[in-house]
């Protein structure tokens, strides 16, 4: 006799391979051409709730204001470790280039109780133009550090959120021994002069100037040699990424101011500033949507005072 149940079994198992293979193929694309989710960069911010759940002797707050906001109310525990300024010098008329030499690093650190096992929290001001927050948190990762996050919204949403206050020097801090071995200074998250000239024509490099519009457009406010842009270079003022607030706008709308530059995940992207200040905020935003980012330390103080170096005005 003909078992037609024994047909419709096996024909069912068929469907369901097939439906399965279908799925399959339709994961595989997916992984293969979605674009990187802002998951991606999630570890980059934290919020009131999660910078509590750290335990503390695995935390390292710094405060990156100025020293007299510090000094008028903190987070506790948070540690002031001067000015952006401090951790760089000046070379041939440059200034803003960061300090790599290990043994200045050590020596500034040690005197905190830095260290790269630990998880290193940074907040600033939304309201500082500058923004120093970013360069710090830059300046973290160019020294190997792998733990460094931004509290968004900086003191301002702390206590907003129901944070205690401290004031004052704060407390001292244990202070574990940093070594050479412990600073692997980071070349993929910075660039230089001759790295980008080298690249300038590069169809899969893209370079955003983060300053004014009028900056770009050749305008000198902070002493540079000579107006303009580096060539090819597109305009992004960095404030344009944040809210009021200073939280980061969503990831929907940062990647379609980007977007509208055609810059793309497939592109290495370079941002620069005056002397890569305002472009570490830059940098922080693309870190933490996946985007493979170097900041320009030297920036328009470096590029200006080279005249050989060509520039645009437009």
């Amino acid at each position: 006799m003909h078992d037609i149940t024994s047909e419709n079994s096996i024909l069912s198992r068929k469907i369901r391979m097939i439906q399965i293979k279908i799925f399959s193929l339709l994961v595989v694309t997916f992984v293969l051409f979605v674009q990187p989710t802002i998951s991606l960069g999630e570890s980059l911010t934290i919020g009131f709730k999660n910078l509590k759940s750290i335990p503390s002797d695995n935390l390292l707050i710094i405060d990156t204001r100025s020293k007299i906001k510090y000094l008028l109310g903190h987070i506790p525990k948070a540690i002031h470790l001067g000015k952006w300024q401090d951790f760089t010098q000046e070379v041939k008329g440059v200034r803003g280039l960061l300090i790599k030499d290990p043994k200045f690093i050590i020596d500034k650190f040690n005197s905190y109780g830095i260290h790269p096992k630990k998880h290193i929290v940074i907040y600033g001001d939304p309201d500082d133009p500058w923004r120093t927050d970013g360069r710090f948190f830059w300046m973290f990762e160019r020294f190997g550090f792998n733990q460094v996050t931004i509290y968004e919204g900086g003191l301002k949403n702390w206590k907003k959120s129901g944070g205690k206050m401290e004031f004052g020097r704060g407390q001292a801090l244990a202070k574990p021994l940093l070594t050479a071995a412990d600073i692997r200074l980071n070349d993929e998250v910075s660039a230089e002069q001759q790295w980008i000239l080298e690249r300038l024509d590069s169809q899969t490099l893209a370079i955003i100037d983060n300053r004014t519009l009028d900056e770009y457009l050749g305008a000198m406010p902070y002493g540079s040699p000579r107006g303009g842009h580096i060539p090819n270079a597109v305009h992004i003022y960095w404030p344009d990424f944040f809210l009021p607030s200073g939280h980061m706008k969503s990831k929907t709308e940062l990647l379609n101011i980007l977007t509208r530059f055609n810059i793309t995940y497939e592109k290495e992207v370079v941002v620069y500033c005056t002397g890569g200040v305002r472009s570490a905020m830059a940098y922080f935003v693309l870190r933490h949507l996946g985007f493979k980012v170097r900041n320009y330390d030297g920036s328009w103080w470096d590029w200006s005072q080279n005249p050989n170096l060509p520039i645009e005005l437009s």
